[in-house]
Protein backbone atom coordinates (compact mmCIF):
# COMPACT_ATOMS: atom_id res chain seq x y z
CA UNK A 1 0.00 0.00 0.00
CA UNK A 2 1.32 3.57 -0.75
CA UNK A 3 0.22 6.68 0.48
CA UNK A 4 1.94 9.59 -1.97
CA UNK A 5 2.37 12.97 -0.86
CA UNK A 6 2.24 15.52 -3.84
CA UNK A 7 4.12 18.66 -3.12
CA UNK A 8 3.73 21.84 -5.29
CA UNK A 9 2.45 24.99 -6.03
CA UNK A 10 -0.88 25.49 -7.61
CA UNK A 11 -0.82 24.57 -11.71
CA UNK A 12 2.30 22.43 -12.07
CA UNK A 13 1.07 19.39 -13.32
CA UNK A 14 -0.13 17.59 -9.95
CA UNK A 15 -3.50 16.23 -10.83
CA UNK A 16 -2.57 15.46 -14.46
CA UNK A 17 0.15 13.70 -13.03
CA UNK A 18 -1.98 11.68 -10.60
CA UNK A 19 -4.26 11.11 -14.04
CA UNK A 20 -1.33 9.59 -16.05
CA UNK A 21 -0.07 7.68 -13.31
CA UNK A 22 -2.30 6.54 -10.25
CA UNK A 23 -5.56 7.22 -11.59
CA UNK A 24 -6.62 3.25 -11.98
CA UNK A 25 -4.39 2.36 -8.70
CA UNK A 26 -4.59 4.90 -5.88
CA UNK A 27 -7.46 6.85 -4.23
CA UNK A 28 -7.82 10.38 -5.10
CA UNK A 29 -7.39 13.10 -1.71
CA UNK A 30 -7.58 16.71 -3.04
CA UNK A 31 -8.87 19.30 -0.65
CA UNK A 32 -10.36 21.62 -4.11
CA UNK A 33 -12.57 18.76 -4.86
CA UNK A 34 -13.21 17.31 -0.95
CA UNK A 35 -13.33 21.39 0.62
CA UNK A 36 -13.15 20.94 4.14
CA UNK A 37 -10.00 19.05 6.30
CA UNK A 38 -12.86 17.02 8.25
CA UNK A 39 -13.58 15.36 4.79
CA UNK A 40 -10.23 15.18 3.78
CA UNK A 41 -9.51 13.72 7.11
CA UNK A 42 -12.08 10.96 6.76
CA UNK A 43 -11.10 9.99 3.32
CA UNK A 44 -7.94 9.27 4.28
CA UNK A 45 -9.24 7.73 7.65
CA UNK A 46 -11.17 5.65 5.14
CA UNK A 47 -8.39 4.67 2.93
CA UNK A 48 -6.10 3.57 5.63
CA UNK A 49 -9.14 1.28 7.33
CA UNK A 50 -9.93 -0.01 3.63
CA UNK A 51 -5.80 -0.87 3.35
CA UNK A 52 -6.63 1.35 -0.30
CA UNK A 53 -3.42 2.99 -1.88
CA UNK A 54 -3.99 6.73 -1.69
CA UNK A 55 -2.49 10.05 -3.21
CA UNK A 56 -2.67 13.28 -1.14
CA UNK A 57 -3.00 15.78 -4.51
CA UNK A 58 -2.89 19.35 -2.67
CA UNK A 59 -0.06 21.57 -2.88
CA UNK A 60 1.56 20.22 0.77
CA UNK A 61 4.32 23.08 0.27
CA UNK A 62 5.73 22.91 4.31
CA UNK A 63 7.09 19.84 6.06
CA UNK A 64 4.45 20.64 8.73
CA UNK A 65 1.35 20.05 6.36
CA UNK A 66 2.99 16.22 5.29
CA UNK A 67 3.51 15.39 8.70
CA UNK A 68 -0.17 14.65 9.05
CA UNK A 69 -0.44 12.53 6.43
CA UNK A 70 2.70 10.52 7.46
CA UNK A 71 2.05 9.79 10.45
CA UNK A 72 -1.61 8.92 9.55
CA UNK A 73 0.02 6.12 7.78
CA UNK A 74 3.04 4.99 9.21
CA UNK A 75 3.20 1.31 11.03
CA UNK A 76 0.23 0.58 9.19
CA UNK A 77 1.51 -1.37 6.93
CA UNK A 78 2.23 1.49 3.71
CA UNK A 79 4.83 2.91 1.57
CA UNK A 80 5.01 6.79 2.27
CA UNK A 81 6.57 8.19 -1.35
CA UNK A 82 6.67 11.66 -2.22
CA UNK A 83 6.50 13.72 -5.52
CA UNK A 84 8.45 17.07 -5.39
CA UNK A 85 7.39 19.09 -8.33
CA UNK A 86 10.02 21.51 -9.27
CA UNK A 87 8.12 24.89 -9.08
CA UNK A 88 7.93 26.56 -12.67
CA UNK A 89 6.08 29.96 -11.61
CA UNK A 90 6.07 31.44 -15.61
CA UNK A 91 4.90 27.79 -16.52
CA UNK A 92 2.52 27.70 -13.73
CA UNK A 93 0.70 31.33 -14.38
CA UNK A 94 0.74 30.43 -17.95
CA UNK A 95 -1.33 26.81 -17.22
CA UNK A 96 -3.50 28.57 -14.34
CA UNK A 97 -4.39 31.26 -16.95
CA UNK A 98 -5.83 28.12 -19.12
CA UNK A 99 -7.84 26.60 -16.83
CA UNK A 100 -11.83 26.69 -16.69
CA UNK A 101 -12.22 30.28 -14.78
CA UNK A 102 -13.67 27.95 -11.87
CA UNK A 103 -10.71 26.56 -11.05
CA UNK A 104 -8.44 29.44 -11.43
CA UNK A 105 -5.96 30.11 -8.40
CA UNK A 106 -5.37 34.03 -8.20
CA UNK A 107 -1.94 34.97 -8.31
CA UNK A 108 -1.39 36.06 -4.62
CA UNK A 109 -2.31 32.20 -3.91
CA UNK A 110 0.61 30.89 -6.15
CA UNK A 111 3.27 33.33 -4.81
CA UNK A 112 1.91 32.85 -1.08
CA UNK A 113 2.54 28.67 -2.05
CA UNK A 114 6.15 29.18 -3.74
CA UNK A 115 6.63 31.71 -0.93
CA UNK A 116 6.26 28.66 1.82
CA UNK A 117 7.78 25.92 0.07
CA UNK A 118 10.36 23.61 1.25
CA UNK A 119 11.70 20.92 -1.01
CA UNK A 120 10.84 17.58 1.05
CA UNK A 121 13.69 15.31 2.76
CA UNK A 122 13.77 11.52 3.74
CA UNK A 123 13.88 12.70 7.66
CA UNK A 124 10.29 13.72 7.28
CA UNK A 125 9.72 9.71 6.92
CA UNK A 126 9.54 9.31 3.20
CA UNK A 127 10.00 5.77 2.22
CA UNK A 128 10.94 7.23 -1.67
CA UNK A 129 10.83 10.60 -3.15
CA UNK A 130 10.90 11.73 -7.39
CA UNK A 131 11.35 14.96 -8.49
CA UNK A 132 8.70 15.84 -11.13
CA UNK A 133 9.40 18.24 -13.89
CA UNK A 134 7.08 19.45 -16.93
CA UNK A 135 9.58 19.15 -19.95
CA UNK A 136 8.11 20.41 -23.10
CA UNK A 137 4.42 19.02 -21.75
CA UNK A 138 5.92 15.83 -20.78
CA UNK A 139 6.49 14.52 -17.01
CA UNK A 140 10.04 13.76 -16.14
CA UNK A 141 10.50 12.21 -12.89
CA UNK A 142 13.63 11.02 -10.99
CA UNK A 143 14.57 9.46 -7.86
CA UNK A 144 15.97 11.74 -4.79
CA UNK A 145 19.11 9.91 -3.24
Amino acid sequence: MDCVIFIGIQASGKSTFYKEHFFNTHMRINLDMLKTRYREKTYVEASIHAKQSFVVDNTNPTKLDRKKYIDAVKGKGYKVIGYYFEPDYDGSIVRNELRDERYIVPLVGIKSTINRLEKPHYDEGFDELFTVKLVEGNFKSERLE
